[in-house]
């Protein structure tokens, strides 16, 4: 579980920051680049829309990083809100707690 009070940046923000605005590219720009539609970067940036594996692996060959830099941003923004989210009181147990760990 992740322990921050703060929520992590969505990715699309990260992009849009760190890799468009501060090489001077423009949203459409980079779209074309990636051979996809400006409205699906678009809605990538503005974090109405995750980062899928596909687009992971576009988006580090496009800008030297990994594919797993991209999906590593996705999961912790992803696991910080579910972790938010989920009401753990009514999860069922199905693992015994070893009394001698403490």
């Amino acid at each position: 579980m992740l322990k921050r009070n703060l929520p992590p940046i969505h990715p699309g923000e990260v992009l849009k920051e760190e890799f468009i605005v501060e090489n001077g590219l423009t949203v459409s720009e980079v779209a074309k680049g990636l051979g996809i539609a400006r409205a699906n970067l678009s809605a990538i940036v503005n974090g109405r829309t995750n980062i899928s594996p596909d687009m992971a692996v576009k988006l580090g060959e496009a800008f030297g990083n990994t594919s797993l830099f991209w999906m590593n941003l996705q999961k912790n923004y992803d696991l910080w809100h579910a972790e938010k989210r989920v009401d753990r009181k009514v999860i069922r147990h199905f693992w015994k707690k070893d009394a001698s760990i403490v």
